[in-house]
């Protein structure tokens, strides 16, 4: 089994979208000079909470070119959580859920095999898998910006006896943290 991932650019304030959700401030920087498509190919499933998926519509315009979407997801489910109905991209293997992470969790395990799962966001979504105990890691991609509000990294407690450093890189302006979560399974 794989690990369950957290890997999520934030502000140098700690803020992963601003107010309007909007992720302009992270455009134009140099976070694709580290290479994503690494990671994502050993990534079997992945979640996302439901205004980081209006926010991948909108910016990814994959209403109107759900092919993006599919070229970069085939053969990767996706699990949305959403409390209300979503518009559905095409063609897209998308299952929209509400409620209790752990049941979840179980299908995306199952669906990942010996691969990981990927929490895409948001900070809300993240912290309700590390309540759980089913948050392995953190990736969090330091970019120079300050936002002072907006959608917060992580809106709930982690202390230093549960997060341990495991590695830290510079790419470009950004710096990627990486944090073993002692909380987890």
């Amino acid at each position: 089994m794989g690990l369950t991932t957290y890997y999520i650019f934030a502000s140098l304030d700690g803020f992963v979208a601003a107010e309007d959700n909007g992720l302009d401030w992270l455009y134009g920087l140099d976070a694709a000079d580290r290479d994503f498509s690494d990671f994502l190919a050993g990534v079997g499933a992945f979640a996302m909470g439901s205004s980081t998926y209006e926010s991948v519509l909108r910016d990814s315009g994959l209403l109107e070119h759900p092919e993006r979407w599919l070229e970069g997801h085939r053969g990767r489910p996706a699990w949305v959580f959403s409390s209300r109905e979503l518009p559905v991209i095409p063609g897209a293997d998308i299952t929209f859920v509400n409620g209790d992470v752990a049941p979840v969790h179980a299908a995306m395990v199952a669906a990942a095999g010996e691969k990981d799962v990927f929490i895409a966001g948001g900070g809300g979504l993240a912290a309700r898998f590390a309540a759980a105990g089913l948050l392995d890691r953190m990736v969090v991609g330091v970019a120079p910006a300050i936002l002072t509000a907006g959608k917060p990294l992580f809106p709930s407690v982690l202390t230093p006896a549960e997060l341990r450093l495991e590695q830290v890189e510079r790419v470009g302006q950004i710096a990627y943290l990486t944090y073993v979560v002692a909380t987890s399974r």
